[in-house]
């Protein structure tokens, strides 16, 4: 079996398993999972994943060509949308924030699960996304994160219709928009508002790994730094406070500082991923920017880091102004420009405990891990929560090379 189908089987699986056997007392989930499996609907189910991976390139080169940047996701939402109703779901909707939402419903047991991937990608307007074949590899811009997820769920969809598998609970085919960047999970902060649609347990589909049942919400808060001053000519003005000084310094102290935090304490991460300002090389900027990234598991962590890149900036701040010759002092304001939960769902949870028997049963060594996915806010608002990888092999995520092949 080749390992897309497989991944392919597992998240059927788990959507099955999931609402069939969410009540399950047999603690024996391998056991479960196994019976399911012998089920004659089941048995051609997996057989019709395989079979429609054949088909699945050309799904995926068809959405990847869609340019999805972050808040720029509505033609690919809209032909998502299109190929859910084709693959058999009647209730098909784009929501008020762009999200593409496909019910199934299930037999009446009155319980929900979403299975989402995001339709975003983090790649600006403009980013060229014609898809290249070197050999059995596809490259493309986003073609992995996370296009490949939308083509896991159309197939999903399309094994659950053929096969004529009915679940207890409705399932959710969620295509969702804001991962990504500045998005700060605003589809799926939408999906799961107070008054928003039922939803009991989230399964995202997202990440290379074949083996990993992502069950901690990696938490993570951004800022965009802003440093302001009088601004002036490069040589008439020469010594006045210069943000872009003061930010080059608050960078350093900021690195400085948070790679003690990250090496004394639990696992974590920080990034300066953009830097801006100024308006020509001959001018003293009136503003230079910063945006940075802070991650971990454990919230003290990023408290801790938010903490460094505060004293960073005040140290920075406070020698610029006093190096100055005359003119007014810097200023800096710190904007929130993104705010996801950390959380862990245990993992006797039940619907964690069946991921990994599914993993087992199809022949992979399950490893239970941590990522910051659409799954961050279901695990943060107490929910079953897990996010498993899109199948097949890839790299350069987040990369113009990014590639993605069948294994």
């Amino acid at each position: 079996m080749k390992i897309p189908a497989t991944v392919l089987g597992i998240g059927a699986l788990v959507c099955m398993s999931g609402s069939a056997l969410a009540g399950q007392r047999d603690r024996d989930h391998g056991a479960a999972v196994a019976r399911l499996a012998a089920r004659p609907e089941i048995i051609q189910a997996l057989d019709l994943a395989r079979d429609l991976e054949a088909g699945a390139e050309s799904d995926l080169i068809e959405l990847t060509e869609i340019p999805a940047p972050p808040f720029g996701e509505a033609a690919r939402a809209a032909r998502f949308a299109e190929m859910l109703q084709v693959a058999g779901l009647p209730e098909v909707s784009i929501d008020d924030v762009g999200n593409v939402i496909a019910r199934r419903a299930g037999l009446g047991a009155g319980e929900t699960v979403a299975i989402v991937a995001h339709l975003d990608t983090v790649f600006p307007a403009g980013t060229d996304v014609t898809v290249r074949r070197r050999g059995e590899r596809l490259y493309a811009p986003g073609i992995g994160d996370d296009t490949r997820g939308l083509v896991l769920l159309l197939n999903v969809a399309r094994v659950l219709e053929r096969a004529d598998i009915r679940t207890l609970a409705d399932i959710l085919f969620v295509g969702s928009v804001g991962e990504e960047g500045l998005g700060d999970l605003r589809g799926v902060r939408h999906l799961l508002r107070r008054g928003g649609p039922r939803v009991d347990r989230v399964i995202a589909i997202d990440g290379g790994s074949d083996r990993r049942v992502v069950n901690q919400a990696l938490g993570s808060r951004r800022y965009r730094v802003t440093l302001t001053g009088p601004g002036g000519h490069s040589w008439g003005d020469f010594g006045l406070a210069n943000p872009a000084h003061a930010l080059g310094r608050a960078t350093y102290y900021f690195d400085e500082a948070a790679a003690v935090v990250v090496n004394t304490g639990s696992p974590a991460s920080y990034n300066v991923g953009r830097i801006g300002g100024g308006m020509s090389v001959n001018a003293v900027p009136h503003e230079s920017w910063a945006e940075i990234d802070m991650r971990s598991v454990d919230p003290n962590q990023v408290d801790r880091l938010e903490g460094a890149l505060r004293d960073a900036v005040t140290r920075a701040l406070d020698e610029q102004n006093r190096a100055r010759d005359r003119g007014e002092l810097l200023a800096a304001n710190f904007e929130l420009i993104g705010d996801r939960p950390s959380g862990t769902v245990a993992p006797e949870t039940p619907l964690v405990q069946q991921a990994l028997a599914v993993t087992r049963f199809l022949g992979l060594a399950p490893q239970l891990g941590a990522a910051s996915t659409d799954a961050n806010l279901a695990i943060a608002d107490g929910l079953p929560a897990i996010t498993l990888g899109r199948g097949g092999a890839g790299g350069g995520a987040h990369a113009l090379g990014e590639w993605w092949a069948p294994r």
